[in-house]
């Protein structure tokens, strides 16, 4: 299927980016207005965009059903501070019951049954339940446009953090393992992050990997390693010799059962360093593949 966007309604177009461009972080967001009327709402129009200055953006976006302007942006305007507030699972239902449209008047606070605690360097409150905090000076709102569904990206840039030392590790860094993210997906889906969904993915960093074109080609045309276990093997800086000091039982029987066999040999190769590979051991599954060179 092939879209045209142009072609599609406000709701449709929601409907399809919200469910494609997915999961997306939470900014729970406190703001205040000059009467000193605050406000909480979830916004996953969000995300970090600079790290120097410390840069995050978040889009009230103007209602779809009826164009109007969400309380949000309306003290963005007339006080340009927010605090964000990171949302866990253990917030998850509160912070849905905070979405409700409610009248202006009242305290999302005490609706959704948070915690509001003073910030340190500007006038909205803070979520104490909330385990990562950002004070944030509001530096632009640009106006996506007048229609319904339009966004308005609030560019703030972030003063002070707050963090839960129960999330951190011995270095006195966030532990991705201890702070369960939750995530917006379309519809009324959610995701969670914890060790069962996490996994770690080797960045080249400053060296060049060799790249999928310089793999041997029975390595980069295997029906057996997928585009995963490719990127896993193109990602060495250098292109794997032979290491006569490497020993493998399995990779031994392999060789001398199939030595008549070069194709199923290879066969079979790409099948015990695909295992090895799925298991992060990207060393020996070179080993494995170059036994029959």
């Amino acid at each position: 299927m092939i879209l045209d966007l142009t072609k599609l309604t406000a709701v449709q177009k929601q409907n399809y980016l919200q469910h494609a461009i997915a999961p997306r972080p939470v900014c729970f967001a406190s703001t205040i207005d000059k009467q000193g009327q605050v406000n909480l709402s979830p916004f996953s129009f969000f995300n970090l965009f600079s790290t120097q200055p410390p840069i995050v953006v978040f889009s009230p976006s103007r209602r779809v059903r009826d164009n109007s302007t969400k309380h949000t942006l309306q003290n963005i305007l007339e006080v340009p501070e927010v605090v964000i507030n990171i949302v866990d699972y253990a917030m998850i239902q509160q912070v849905s019951l905070s979405s409700c449209d409610f009248p202006k008047e009242v305290n999302e606070f005490v609706k959704a049954g948070f915690t509001a605690e003073p910030a340190t360097t500007i006038t909205p409150p803070m979520v104490k339940e909330s385990k990562v905090k950002m004070e944030c000076l509001v530096r632009e709102v640009k106006s996506m446009g007048n229609e319904g569904g339009a966004g308005n990206l609030v560019i703030c840039e972030v003063m002070v953090m707050h963090i839960d030392d129960a999330i951190l590790n011995e270095q006195g860094f966030i532990d991705q393992r201890k702070i369960h993210h939750i995530a917006r997906l379309g519809g009324d889906w959610y995701c969670k992050v914890d060790e069962s969904s996490l996994f770690q993915v080797e960045k080249p960093n400053i060296k060049l990997g060799i790249g999928i074109d310089a793999l041997p080609a029975p390595i980069r045309n295997s029906s057996i390693l997928t585009g995963n276990h490719l990127g896993q093997l193109a990602n060495v800086h250098d292109m794997p010799l032979v290491d006569p000091a490497f020993h493998d039982e399995r990779l031994k029987n392999i060789v001398q059962y199939y030595a008549v066999n070069p194709d199923e040999m290879e066969k079979e190769l790409q099948l015990y360093a695909k295992e090895l590979l799925d298991s992060g051991h990207v060393a020996a599954a070179w080993q494995v593949l170059l036994a029959n060179n």
